[in-house]
């Protein structure tokens, strides 16, 4: 059943990646559609087996992989209750997204492709998931960014979608590099990469000093902070999160896949999954609340501000991975793979969402464009509000549970760890800033009056200032026929409720969206912790966040609800009680708008100190090193000397005899004072 549950999706992809031309777009739809919703049903089983049910820990060795001298690496899956979680996480959303794009793509001309793309980045992340090894978990873990770039980058005529493909390919690359320099550390510290060698080492290493970069430091602190520099690349951290808003110029579908339940969570997931590391490290883990606590409150601030309605909801992703790393930080794992169980649901809810809304104004994203939606497509209208409901916390949904008790947590690590109360601040005052901009979002898409087609200036929106330099980017495409369904004028038609092959995967996330926290809280984080984790996530013997997070005072308990309150409250004042109000502070503070709208400036100063210099010195080495020198001085150079020659030696052949009899005559006298001077004697 595992190996069923990792190779379905492969077998889907290689089905359809060979043979999709000839089945044809319906056929591959269906093999690969069918084949995730058996891997679905299968991780459900799974997740019942494992975590609530005896089942022991199993890693069925699947063969030998490679041997190096003492490095030895095998295939094999580790099926613990941390891998049924992400199982049922992966799957159940890639089932529903592959549901979704049957009715989202449906007139474009490359599905096959696209479903394979789906189907092969699914693999990626099981492969990762189900990793018995630091080396598998790494090939799961660049398979993920392959396919991430191809799916990214799908409707590749199209300029910016490349530009956003390579730039999410090439920061994770920078992250990847710092995955991999730790998964080298470990092995020089442990002889070994298979988990449970690795793990039973690591209380060992404890404190131990080891020589790197020039440096004496703790061995376990260098290790972590490098396998961290990984995470902080997949999943979008404060300074690697470049790459994240830009993955938007994918489809709908894809957005859905990478933001809620895959490529973003992996960071999460590899920190919990080597949480006997990183509990041996606890500067490390100071370092991870910081990292979280920045990335929670800088994307919130951001999404204030975006118009793209898919870009909003990317940023909101953003801030969430932040809040999962704070947990992680002050030790509560099961409360960081808590949030990312619950919001896979919400998030892929929310993308889902948007997807139907975009279909509906026939690929428009500009949310200053939109408006009074909630009337022509009442069911997206309430899909997105549940999804709305649960990110921001309302009492009972799913985010309620989860976001607020990681908030809760970061204020019981407060008490012997300020990184913590900076983390309790940050995530608190995001929750305000995600309820804000959420509410913002529904209020602009679904209340109000819609604005005339080319025409921004939403009666609604604050942030309709010529200012706005992002320049909404949509999935509609030049080629019309093979991309934007044949729908490039939006306003050349009324907005209409999505087909039922589209709203069927909205009803099933949200019901996950409002039940999810409830039914598995306890088994997650409350009374049935030991039980259901059976040791799948390790604590070390000072580590009590959960015990302690029950006695923490009213303003950390309430706390959350109180800024999700006023966040609604503020959303609901600007843009339905007082419009015009957004754009009159939006124009008090116009630089402050400025700084939000282009997103702190990373883009601009990481242009100016790494991409314009990489250029300069590329040129350099090209025009200079290989065209100058090697090129000069090497195959051109000689070539272009032969070519002088053989110019020259042209000019001897003028066609007059008495130039040839001359230059015999030259001839005669060279050969006999040769044969006098140095002939033979």
């Amino acid at each position: 059943m595992y190996t069923a549950i990792v190779f379905l999706p492969l077998l889907g992809f290689l089905i359809v990646g060979l043979f999709g031309r000839q089945l044809g777009p319906r056929p591959s739809e269906l093999v690969t559609t069918g084949l995730l919703f058996v891997a679905a049903a299968l991780s459900w089983v799974t997740l019942i087996s494992v975590g609530y049910g005896n089942a022991p820990l199993t890693v069925p060795v699947l063969g030998n992989w490679m041997t190096s001298g003492s490095l030895r690496v095998d295939w094999a899956l580790r099926v613990d209750t941390l891998t049924a979680v992400m199982l049922v996480v992966v799957n159940s959303v890639s089932a529903l997204v592959h549901l979704y794009s049957i009715g989202y793509m449906h007139e474009d001309p490359a599905r096959p492709r696209f479903f394979a793309y789906l189907s092969l980045f699914t693999f990626a992340m099981l492969m990762l998931v189900t990793s018995d090894n630091l080396v598998q978990m790494f090939f799961g873990w660049e398979g993920v960014g392959l396919a991430s770039y191809l799916l990214i980058g799908f409707w590749y005529e199209k300029p910016s979608a490349n530009a956003a493909a390579m730039k999410a390919f090439v920061v994770n690359r920078v992250g990847d590099f710092g995955f991999a320099l730790g998964i080298f550390l470990v092995f020089a510290l442990t002889g070994s990469v298979a988990f449970d060698q690795i793990f039973a080492t690591a209380p060992g290493l404890a404190n131990k000093p080891i020589h790197v970069f020039g440096l004496n430091v703790d061995a376990m602190t260098i290790t972590c902070l490098l396998l961290f520099m990984g995470a902080m690349g997949k999943s979008a951290q404060f300074l690697l999160h470049t790459w994240l808003p830009d993955a938007m110029e994918g489809p709908t579908p894809v957005s859905a896949l990478i933001h809620a339940a895959t490529m973003v969570t992996a960071g999460v997931f590899m920190v919990a999954r080597l949480s006997p590391l990183f509990e041996q490290a606890p500067v490390a883990l100071t370092f991870v609340t910081i990292v979280g606590a920045t990335t929670a409150f800088f994307a919130a601030t951001v999404g204030l501000v975006q118009n793209d309605i898919k870009r909003v909801i990317a940023y909101s992703t953003c801030s969430q991975l932040g809040y999962m790393f704070v947990a992680l930080g002050v030790g509560g794992y099961s409360l960081a793979i808590f949030h990312l169980f619950t919001h896979a649901f919400f998030k892929a809810l929310l993308f889902l969402g948007a997807g139907s809304v975009i279909h509906a104004m026939h690929h428009e994203q500009d949310m200053r464009r939109m408006g009074g939606l909630r009337k022509d497509i009442p069911f997206t209208f309430w899909m997105m509000t549940i999804g709305t409901l649960a990110l921001t916390g309302f009492p009972l949904t799913a985010g309620y549970f989860s976001k607020d008790a990681i908030i809760e947590a970061s204020y019981a690590a407060s008490a012997h760890s300020s990184a913590a109360i900076y983390g309790f601040l940050m995530t608190l005052i995001a929750a305000g800033l995600t309820s804000f901009y959420s509410w913002r979002l529904v209020f602009m898409t679904f209340f109000g009056h819609r604005a005339a087609a080319g025409h921004a200036d939403h009666g609604h929106d604050a942030h309709a200032a010529p200012v706005h330099v992002d320049h909404a980017r949509t999935d509609k495409h030049k080629h019309a026929s093979a991309h934007d369904h044949g729908h490039d004028h939006h306003g050349a038609h009324a907005p209409h409720e999505s087909p039922a092959v589209m709203l069927i995967p909205l009803g099933v996330l949200a019901v996950g969206a409002l039940l999810a926290g409830l039914v598995f809280s306890g088994a997650f984080i409350g009374h049935g912790y030991d039980a259901f984790w059976k040791g799948s996530l390790f604590t070390g013997a000072n580590n009590h966040i959960l015990h302690d997070m029950h006695d923490v005072p009213a303003i950390a308990v309430y706390g959350a609800t109180v800024m999700m309150a006023l966040g609604f409250l503020g959303a609901l004042y600007v843009y339905v009680l007082a419009p015009g109000t957004a754009q009159r502070i939006a124009s008090r503070h116009n630089l402050v708008y400025k700084f939000l709208l282009n997103k702190w400036y990373f883009d601009e100063l990481y242009d100016f100190l790494f991409v314009r210099p990489a250029f300069w010195l590329g040129r350099v080495f090209w025009k200079g090193g290989d065209g100058k020198i090697i090129d000069g001085m090497g195959p051109d150079g000689i070539a272009a000397r032969v070519v002088d020659v053989t110019n020259r030696v042209v000019r001897l052949q003028t066609g007059y005899v008495y130039h040839y009899a001359f230059a015999m005559l030259i001839g005669v006298a060279a050969f006999i004072t040769w044969y006098l001077v140095g002939g033979v004697r």
